[in-house]
């Protein structure tokens, strides 16, 4: 079963396929999302990898986390579940 990785400090021009080549070191990556922004298309210096099973997630984990990736510390760890997100809050004030 795969399992989810959340990654961040990454630097602002981290691509997806950087960071595939990157985790794809420490096992099999199944899937690779850089969050960036929807207008700029900046990276917000952060991103999600989804790798193969949890033996090589945790292996991404102890190898990859606290490492330098293109000048910046990044942290890797294990995403938490997405959070139930309201359109700004929006509804609650009418």
């Amino acid at each position: 079963m795969s399992k989810k990785l959340f990654v961040g400090g990454l630097s602002y021009s981290a691509t997806n396929s950087q960071l595939e080549e990157l985790f794809s070191q420490a096992g099999k990556v199944e899937s690779v999302n850089v969050i960036t922004d929807r207008y700029s298309g900046q990276g917000k210096g952060f991103g999600f990898v989804e790798m193969a099973s949890e033996e090589d997630a945790q292996n991404a984990i102890k190898t990859l986390n606290g490492t330098d990736f293109n000048g910046r510390k990044i942290n890797v760890s294990e995403a938490r579940p997405q959070e139930n997100r309201r359109d700004n809050q929006r509804s609650n004030r009418w």
